[in-house]
């Protein structure tokens, strides 16, 4: 599954890890995905979303009608 939020858009950051003798490695800084099944009324069935947790919270706020227009005028499927 990749690390990307349909709704914000929450991708990878990458950085460093620094070690205790200062040596720097790259490593990855992944968002908190989860893929989450939701009921669609409009259209009715259901929809399985590919979202970050802060994205699950903002589906809470605004609803899944709102969401999915949002989703949808950013150019992404759902």
């Amino acid at each position: 599954m990749s690390a990307h939020c349909q709704l914000n858009g929450a991708k990878p950051g990458f950085g460093n890890n620094i070690s205790h003798s200062h040596r720097r490695t790259s490593r990855r800084f992944d968002p908190n995905i989860q893929r989450k099944r939701y009921w669609l009324p409009s259209e009715g069935r259901h929809v399985r979303l590919t979202l970050s947790a802060r994205a699950i919270k903002t589906v809470d706020a605004i609803g899944i009608e709102a969401a999915v227009a949002r989703i949808r005028a950013r150019g992404g499927k759902v």
